[in-house]
């Protein structure tokens, strides 16, 4: 049996019911206790309202005369919607594996005079990542990897996780998933090793939950987390200039701290590794590329070595 058809009839033994247990679901369907949670989330998620009974026997109920109200967009929100789908074209981003059904359901919903207005927006905007000759067309690059949905599933219950990487497996607490330069990373605490850590989802290989004799207790964990915190060598002050330069890149780890009302001036600290050649030479090239509206409170001797080779270099 199909899930679409299973659903349907799983919503109709549950509309005739007062009340039912996944236990029930079980029997009747004979599907395993994982799907029927799946198919009860689903056929809620449908427009259902089902309340949980909580107790030894728990289950579910069906609210009698309920209806729920049906939605609706003013046309502003409409437009804010679909501008934001427009936008990631190409963006790598999860769950967006079939971008025409969603529309189609988006246009769906709206009146003739709403889709108009949608599709003019559609022939005159153009976003960062799209073909400007083609607009419509969908890069290769609009798919993530294909690790990032199991993984961000996985993140909704769960932060400790055994990852695999060109065959080696790592027991990782995950701190953050960010995407930078148009690469998914994961910052995380290496239990073995017990230092913080870059992975690349690009690389993953595998990723699942971890087993629970590998982990730490909650107090253990923050206790860790909190002796991992860098010093700061690295203070700049920066201008109006440079702001708006690092408003137009900066690395995920970097923020800056205004320093007046207007939001002109900043202070920025930040950990530099620079025994990293890689990441040296990446926060080199920013630090360059902020401009000359900053002022050094603090620096380290090998990050402006590395600044002045680069000004020689470019000066020859």
């Amino acid at each position: 049996m199909k899930k679409v058809e299973r659903i349907n009839i799983i919503m109709r033994y549950i509309n005739n019911r007062a009340h039912f247990t996944i236990t029930e679901l079980m029997r009747e369907f004979n599907i395993s206790r994982s799907t029927a949670i799946r198919d009860v989330r689903e056929i809620e998620a449908l427009g259902m309202p089902l309340v949980a009974e909580v107790g030894r026997d728990g289950g579910y109920s069906v609210m009698r005369n309920s209806v729920l109200p049906v939605v609706r967009f003013t046309d502003n929100e409409l437009k804010a919607l679909f501008i934001a789908f427009m936008a990631t074209r190409n963006q790598q981003l999860p769950y967006l594996k079939s971008r025409q059904s969603l529309t189609e359901k988006l246009l769906g919903l709206i009146s003739e005079n709403q889709q108009e207005d949608l599709f003019l927006l559609n022939q005159l905007l153009l976003f960062e990542g799209t073909n400007p000759h083609n607009p419509e067309l969908l890069e290769l690059t609009d798919l993530p990897h294909p690790m990032l949905d199991k993984l961000i599933q996985l993140l909704l219950t769960d932060s400790y996780l055994l990852i695999s990487i060109y065959d080696e497996t790592y027991p990782v607490f995950l701190i953050q998933l960010y995407r930078e330069k148009s690469r998914w990373m994961i910052k995380g605490f290496d239990l073995r090793g017990e230092k913080m850590q870059i992975y690349p989802v690009d690389l993953l290989q595998n990723v699942m939950p971890l087993v629970p004799e590998r982990r730490l207790s909650r107090t253990k964990m923050l206790d860790k987390l909190s002796k991992q915190e860098e010093a700061v060598n690295l203070v700049l002050e920066l201008g109006p200039q440079a702001i708006a330069q690092f408003k137009k890149y900066h690395p995920v780890q970097a923020s800056l701290s205004y320093t007046n009302p207007y939001q002109t001036t900043a202070m920025l600290k930040l950990f530099i590794n620079v025994n990293q050649p890689d990441e040296l030479a990446e926060m080199t090239s920013w630090l360059l590329f902020l401009g000359e509206n900053v002022q050094v409170r603090e620096m380290p001797g090998e990050v402006k070595e590395s600044m002045q080779s680069r000004l020689r270099l470019s000066g020859e």
